[in-house]
């Protein structure tokens, strides 16, 4: 015990707080919680609570790279349709056409006062698609691809939610929390398939991390942010069971869900809000984000 607790306070005392974090890291709060979330920046648990710090060696190691902060902040740059259209050299509708379909996943979304669903994306995915897919950004839309756009749903969100769920798994090797991402986009409907035992469908459901930590000014819009995160389409949610099966089998090899609480607390909504400075909100202010000075060309100049 005290050599666990030696070890927590060497880890507290060799890491720091988010919010000096962003500040070392130069980095606004939402570019930091998106460097947090897409793993550019890593975390460390440490102190009471496990905590999520930053550790120094961390902050140096960006602070060290070469073209630091506008190669950072490259990575961090956001954009909607419209200005990624114009990155990379389309129309909005071709831009839409690429993005229903599947070609590249958005990395967040807000809803908006229209309970309007709006996707953003990640500049470098959009000029790395362009540049490997130069065929796609001209002339007719490929036969497969028209096709696929005529026979399947909207594919953002399910793009989103598989992104979203391979952040989460990379953020933890405990193979209950794993089998709890895997399911925390499956209904209650769905989630009792998967798991038919309910001791096991109790302790997964408490683990569910929250895909999109929600501000309280976005609650307005829970409905709309649910429908986002939780699957739909048959073969998604096949294939979401198939994982979580598979996780499960993993995770009891290694050791039982615990037995439950007699006096249980309510069970946490995937789309439960979270706050403070910690929060790593999907969900943002209803404006287009604004293109950091510089960055355009230099985005261009490292490809």
């Amino acid at each position: 015990m005290a050599v666990r607790q030696r070890e927590m306070r060497s880890a507290t005392e060799e890491s720091v707080a988010f919010g000096r974090a962003a500040r070392e890291l130069e980095l606004k709060p939402r570019e930091f919680e998106l460097a947090v979330q897409l793993g550019a920046v890593r975390t460390v648990a440490s102190g009471p609570g496990r905590r999520r710090r930053v550790s120094r060696a961390e902050i140096e190691r960006h602070r060290s790279a070469d073209g630091f902060p506008e190669g950072l902040r490259s990575r961090l740059w956001v954009v909607g349709t419209a200005e990624g259209a114009e990155l990379m050299g389309i129309s909005p509708a071709r831009f839409g056409r690429l993005a229903r379909g599947g070609c590249f996943a958005p990395v967040r979304f807000y809803v908006n006062r229209y309970r309007a669903v709006v996707w953003h994306y990640l500049a470098a995915d959009l000029v790395d698609f362009a540049d490997r897919n130069p065929e796609l950004l001209t002339g007719r839309t490929p036969s497969l691809l028209r096709t696929a756009l005529e026979e399947r749903e909207d594919r953002r969100g399910r793009s989103w939610r598989a992104r979203r769920i391979d952040q989460l798994l990379a953020r933890t090797d405990d193979p209950w929390e794993r089998a709890a991402v895997t399911a925390s986009v499956l209904t209650p409907e769905d989630l009792a398939v998967g798991v038919p035992d309910e001791n096991e469908r109790a302790y997964v459901t408490g683990l569910r991390p929250a895909l999109v930590p929600a501000r309280s000014d976005a609650m307005a819009a829970h409905e709309v942010i649910e429908s986002v995160i939780l699957a739909e389409d048959p073969d998604e949610i096949e294939w979401h069971r198939h994982r979580l099966t598979a996780a499960l089998a993993q995770a009891r090899a290694v050791r039982p869900a615990p037995a439950p609480d007699p006096r249980p607390g309510p069970m946490p909504s995937p789309a439960e809000p979270v706050t403070g400075t910690e929060a790593l909100a999907d969900t943002q202010a209803v404006t287009e984000p604004v293109r950091p000075r510089g960055l355009w060309d230099w985005l261009r100049r490292r490809t």
